[in-house]
């Protein structure tokens, strides 16, 4: 007995990978300002402003993004949105995701969430995974009291890790020993970058900081960049490492049971098959 095709519950189509580009534009601007804005641009005028600015815009463009993926199939029948079954899956996994994040708070940056974030997002592809992360996220927000200014890109970066691994290679072919190596150093290095991204949105609030690590409007990219680069070891690698070395460690360890139950549950769920209505 043949086992049923492994189908993903959201795939992409041009107009939401159009959507998914813009939003990875805009909210690399959200968070690298510091490093891209000129001198005399607006932005590094208003450095104390601009956070606020980004915080209110990304929810907003995070939420046409989770409809654009989400919604039904398009005109042309080109892209299928989340369906019943895609919905509860989602649910399932952000209620686990959002319930992880919390073992290992406070605790030198040890956050399990990490590795069932990065193999469903291999396993469920890359536009059900930034819904993922972005919902499982807000989730924990709620679940924490974690709610703030932050919020909006913490979404966002726990979307692109999730995105990330929908698009690492191999999807129906990689399998075993290879590709838990593969989801483990993703897994490390995607902690580690998530980290990195998450200084700066927080980075321009800390002008009260020695001037050795802090964000100095106007300066030059390279003198800026040294800062940051000294504020991360200082301040967040402590952090950044032990989420990475856990997140491989599960992905090592206890990821080829839940890859099996992951792709279980896509084989049973059928999602690219149509529905059709009989008469009894």
């Amino acid at each position: 007995m043949t086992k049923p095709p492994l189908t993903r519950p959201v795939p992409l189509g041009p107009r939401s990978v159009t959507v998914l580009v813009l939003i990875s534009a805009i909210g690399v601007a959200a968070f690298g300002w510091p490093l891209l804005a000129s001198g005399s641009s607006t932005l590094a005028s208003h450095s104390t402003d601009a956070p606020w600015l980004f915080a209110l815009l990304l929810p907003l463009l995070l939420a046409v993004v989770i409809a654009q993926i989400s919604e039904g199939r398009a005109a042309g029948g080109g892209e299928v949105g989340l369906d019943a079954k895609s919905v509860a899956l989602l649910g399932v996994l952000a209620a686990a995701g959002a319930a992880l994040r919390p073992l290992g708070a406070g605790t030198a940056g040890l956050e399990p969430m990490f590795f069932l974030m990065v193999l469903s997002g291999r396993v469920l592809g890359p536009g059900f995974g930034f819904v993922l992360g972005s919902v499982s996220m807000f989730a924990s927000a709620l679940l924490t009291g974690g709610v703030g200014p932050w919020l909006p890109f913490q979404m966002l970066s726990m979307g692109w890790v999730c995105l990330g691994a929908g698009l690492l290679p191999g999807p129906a072919t990689l399998r075993g020993r290879r590709e838990l190596a593969l989801l483990a150093g993703y897994g490390a290095v995607a902690a580690v970058a998530y980290g990195t991204v998450m200084n700066l949105q927080g980075w321009p609030y800390l002008g009260s900081l020695t001037t050795s690590v802090a964000f100095v409007p106007g300066d030059p990219l390279t003198a800026n960049l040294t800062r940051f680069a000294l504020y991360c070891l200082t301040t967040s690698l402590g952090w950044d490492l032990p989420r990475a070395a856990l997140t491989a460690v599960l992905c090592l360890t206890v990821g080829a049971p839940i890859l099996r139950a992951l792709r279980r549950a896509g084989r049973r769920a059928a999602f690219a098959a149509p529905v059709t209505f009989k008469d009894v």
